[in-house]
């Protein structure tokens, strides 16, 4: 499942990163992947609505953490409609755009964490 990304060309073209580039972004994306889902685990136990541990119940459809990275940085490369977008990585159009707001804040967290998100606050309207 997700894209066939044949060489560094083709994954520049789909992602907007080189393969060394994807790699170093998904090390820290799989961590932050996975603390959220520890800090959800642990709110639920908090509350008291915790059935299973992380990981239980059934599996998605992707089966890698690489899969979930490329399906939400081809998103933001190319602004594909949601029914193409569910096409290409063949689920369904509301869950493509389930997926893409589970992932888009671990994206977004992992950008933050690798101080590459650029610094917008600005002052006055002419700035």
């Amino acid at each position: 499942m997700g894209l066939l990304i044949r060489d560094d060309r083709q994954m520049k073209a789909l992602t907007g990163l080189s393969q060394a580039q994807f790699d170093h972004l998904l090390l820290v994306f799989s961590d932050i992947d996975q603390a959220t889902q520890q800090h959800t685990y642990e709110q639920g136990v908090a509350s008291g609505t915790r059935r299973r541990k992380p990981g239980g119940g059934s599996k998605g459809k992707w089966p890698t953490m690489a899969d979930k990275l490329q399906f939400v940085l081809y998103y933001y490369k190319t602004y594909p409609p949601f029914d193409g977008l569910a096409t290409q990585f063949e689920m369904a159009r509301s869950k493509a755009n389930e997926n893409l707001h589970k992932l888009s804040p671990i994206l977004y967290d992992t950008l933050v964490h690798l101080e590459l998100m650029p610094y917008r606050e600005l002052a006055t309207p002419e700035d």
